[in-house]
């Protein structure tokens, strides 16, 4: 019997990428987002294409017992989860106090909160088996702080700590966890959290393509790797002269670059 994935924010970007990955691979896939037409679509096209068994789940990730209920709808299925990829997230443009601040509420319930109780419920029946695998889909935000996207940076650095202390306590027990740290992403996120007119998203001929970003980080994954940047541009900067730089002129930089034109 072939590993199960179970894929949150499904519907598009990275998450449809990660479907249509482990479907060719012959896995089977559970995938779930808000947007049930989206998945119904894509259920459609993985099973015509790939001959896997594709089950959907539509619900809010981020509301309240978002993430329990999704459990709870996987648990139903009676399918053990192989492989769980947490893709799920948003982020926001603005200075903090000019946000409201139940968006940015809202995306610490989503970004970590429902990320941290997915990993838990699906992690230990993974140590019980002996094996498993985790995802988590951070970002390069994870290596320095965001003004004008301030929680959106401070989840991502959340997510990137938390993936790499589970990796070292689960290891022995056969369960890898991953955090994938793309740049920018050819998706809707820019659209959603109001990026378009900075010089992060410029042009939008900068970002990188969500299967490219995809396959590396599913990669990555399977080799149980603790982290990955798909940019090897970004990873030297990220990893070898960002850290040694002023932290003020970094701030700077960063606040510049996501500040509209």
């Amino acid at each position: 019997m072939p590993d199960t994935a179970l894929i949150t924010g499904a519907s598009s970007g990275i998450g449809r990428e990660f479907a249509r990955l482990h479907a060719a691979r012959g896995g089977d896939v559970i995938i779930t987002a808000r947007r049930e037409a989206e998945l119904q679509a894509l259920k459609e096209e993985i099973e015509a294409a790939h001959g896997v068994t594709v089950h959907i789940i539509a619900l809010d990730l981020g509301a309240e017992g978002g993430a329990n209920a999704l459990w709870d709808r996987v648990t139903e299925l009676g399918i053990p989860v192989d492989i769980l990829i947490n893709n799920a997230g948003f982020g926001g443009q603005g200075a903090f106090i000019e946000r409201n601040l139940a968006q940015d509420l809202a995306m610490i319930d989503l970004n970590v909160k429902a990320l941290v109780t997915l990993t838990h419920h699906a992690m230990r029946p993974m140590a019980d088996r002996g094996r498993g695998k985790i995802l988590q889909v951070s970002s390069t935000a994870a290596y320095i702080p965001g003004p004008l996207q301030a929680t959106y940076y401070a989840t991502k650095a959340f997510v990137s700590s938390f993936s790499m202390a589970l990796d070292q306590e689960m290891r022995a027990k056969g369960v890898t966890c991953t955090a994938l740290e793309p740049g920018y992403v050819q998706t809707g996120f820019a659209d959603a959290a109001d990026l378009e007119g900075t010089d992060l998203v410029g042009a939008g001929e900068k970002g990188a393509q969500p299967v490219d970003v995809a396959r590396i980080g599913y990669e990555a994954m399977l080799a149980g790797k603790l982290r990955v940047i798909n940019d090897p541009m970004l990873r030297l900067q990220l990893r070898w002269l960002i850290p040694f730089a002023p932290h003020r002129m970094v701030l700077k930089m960063i606040e510049k670059m996501q500040t509209k034109r």
